[in-house]
């Protein structure tokens, strides 16, 4: 790569941050699979929902997901350095709202509801996932508000047969809706 591609213009000394509501409605654009990140083990348990997960490695098999540091998920990575990914069917919907703290619930009471179980880490695992990635935590890279996690993936399991969720606009959609939308609601 050349070094003129790696170059930018200079910024002024007085340049502000992008409006957070323009920035906010700009990303509601990107349309992302939804997966529901299990931390704890036992009775000391949370999770939440996110759509900023990626795969980092494959050689090795990494992964990044993003957590606020304000939040008690964070609190259970320190406790309990591993974590589940689930990513989610079209019909978890209900449960994505559930772990994004839509209705309130906290902590144990998220998981009610759900079928679990555990692979490698003890961390609960959702039964009918598209996919499931039990994790260790490898690394935790703070970053304004949030952590950067980067997870080693020791266990992994597929259960393909229907379409994923999708986060788009602000709301939780089937993929085939997701497809049809025309950005109405």
């Amino acid at each position: 790569m050349s070094q003129r591609m790696l170059s930018s213009p200079a910024l002024p000394e007085a340049a502000t941050e992008v409006d957070i509501d323009t920035f906010c409605a700009a990303m509601r654009e990107l349309a992302g699979g939804v997966v529901v990140v299990t931390v704890g083990k036992d009775q000391d348990i949370t999770g939440f929902t996110a759509t900023s997960l990626a795969s980092l490695s494959v050689h090795p098999p990494r992964l990044l997901v993003c957590v606020d540091e304000n939040s008690a998920s964070w609190c259970a990575l320190w406790r309990h350095p591993h974590f589940g990914v689930n990513i989610l069917r079209d019909e978890e919907r209900a449960l994505a709202s559930r772990f994004a703290g839509w209705d309130g619930l906290k902590g144990a009471a998220r998981y009610v509801g759900a079928r679990w179980t555990t692979m490698l880490t003890g961390t609960p695992i959702l039964e009918n996932a598209l996919a499931a990635l039990d994790c260790e935590v490898e690394e935790m890279l703070p970053r304004y508000d949030h952590s950067i996690v980067i997870g080693r993936v020791r266990a992994v399991r597929s259960c393909p047969g229907s379409l994923p969720l999708v986060y788009w606009q602000g709301d939780y959609l089937p993929f085939q809706r997701a497809a049809a939308n025309t950005g109405t609601r």
